[in-house]
């Protein structure tokens, strides 16, 4: 049923679209300049310092103008933070503490969080990313893809993709706390009498995650007729949740069982010059750094195509110019457990993968919800007033120039 349903390009009246039932989404952050994120804090301090100790052609050089910012340009707090507003290069005002973001699928950076430096912060997600909220992220599709159609995190996530085919950022809440869950009007009601159990925010999302296809219009999302397979994907999707959130909200980080976690068998001393797999010894091996076990699964774990672990190497081993250049010098120790927990991020998530499928194999035999069966219960489509941001503004933001927003 994957390969036929994402041969569909528009979903037509198919399965329905994930935007169908999550209609509020955001599309990816922007930050126009890459030395504004790092896989680690210090650096991202040392970046600033040097810039804000810079003047004239020389901080331009190390910005990296836009059209959208330069160092001229003012601009308003992002909500929850206290940074300077006015130009850069009048006044950088104090050093912004960075905030931990997901950069792309799994991969987890810093960033500073000054929106002076950022083309589109997308102020909207940060005005509801709270320790209650979820933010579930599209990968975008790319032809023949069978990695999974999205993720979820608590983290703000950039949305970035690792094909260059970026999908939309979906807050699970429309509010701060919790509040007013980000599904179609009418959608919860709908599946708690269709299952005969309260469906939940979480419990919709769960599913998604478990079931949710990648296609050309973005992903799609059976919807069962038995309520029994509905609480079969549910409890599959929860455990993928839990491996994703990696102990986030009181839940413990995902481990291996015992023999079968991966371990440093040789340090990684240096900046490595290269990666490769070893499959006999089941060995990532980092210059004359290795670790194992590594589960083929988890060294082929792909999001659009693109193999995970390789892109994670290779991101922190690229050659950069400019602010972005400054970084540790070699492989810095807490890098390598970092890499350790990415290892069995991804084998847990692969070790799942018989299930998504058996799941989706008896989806294909059962009934399921159509996007015609959606318009024919009034949910799509789903008033506009759905697609728009919810007004959260409980606090003043300040903004350019150190002026109260008005929203």
């Amino acid at each position: 049923m994957a390969a036929r349903v994402a041969a569909e390009a528009g979903g037509g009246d198919t399965l329905p679209l994930l935007d169908d039932l999550m209609p509020w989404s955001v599309r990816p952050l922007r930050t126009g300049r890459p030395w504004v994120t790092a896989p680690d804090a210090a650096s991202l301090r040392a970046r600033w310092d040097l810039l804000a100790r810079s003047e004239g052609a020389e901080q331009e050089r190390l910005f990296r103008p836009s059209r959208s910012r330069t160092p001229l340009t003012p601009a308003a707090a992002l909500p929850g933070t206290s940074t300077g507003t006015s130009a850069f290069a009048r006044d950088p005002g104090p050093y912004p503490e960075p905030v931990r973001i997901l950069h792309g699928p799994f991969d987890e950076q810093w960033l500073i969080p000054d929106h002076r430096l950022l083309d589109a912060a997308r102020p909207e997600l940060w005005r509801v990313a709270d320790g209650h909220q979820l933010f579930a992220v599209e990968h975008g599709s790319v032809p023949r893809d069978s990695g999974p159609a999205l993720s979820a995190t608590t983290l703000l996530p950039d949305g970035h993709s690792p094909a260059g085919r970026p999908g939309r950022i979906r807050p699970l809440y429309r509010r701060p706390g919790g509040r007013e869950p980000n599904l179609a009007p009418g959608l919860a009601a709908l599946l708690t009498a269709r299952y005969g159990v309260p469906v939940s925010a979480e419990s919709v999302l769960a599913w998604i995650l478990a079931a949710a296809l990648p296609s050309p219009a973005g992903p799609l999302v059976p919807l069962p007729a038995d309520g029994d397979l509905w609480a079969e994907g549910v409890q599959l999707g929860q455990e993928l949740l839990r491996i994703q959130l990696r102990g986030a909200r009181g839940g413990e980080r995902p481990r291996l069982p015992g023999g079968r976690r991966p371990y440093v068998r040789a340090a990684v001393r240096a900046r490595p010059d290269g990666l490769r797999y070893d499959a006999d010894e089941e060995a990532i091996v980092l210059g004359e750094g290795r670790v194992s076990p590594v589960p083929v699964e988890a060294w082929d774990f792909r999001v659009s195509g693109v193999r995970m672990l390789e892109l994670w190497v290779e991101r922190r081993t690229a050659t950069a110019e400019g602010l972005a250049a400054l970084g540790p010098r070699g492989w810095p120790q807490e890098r390598t457990s970092e890499l350790l927990e990415l290892v069995t991020v991804l084998a847990l998530l692969a070790g799942l993968r018989p299930r998504q499928r058996a799941l989706r194999n008896r989806l294909e035999q059962a009934g399921t919800l159509t996007r015609d069966g959606l318009r024919s219960a009034g949910l799509i489509p789903v008033p506009a007033s759905a697609r728009l941001p919810a007004s959260v503004l409980d606090h003043q933001e300040e903004g350019p120039e150190g002026q109260f927003a008005l929203l």
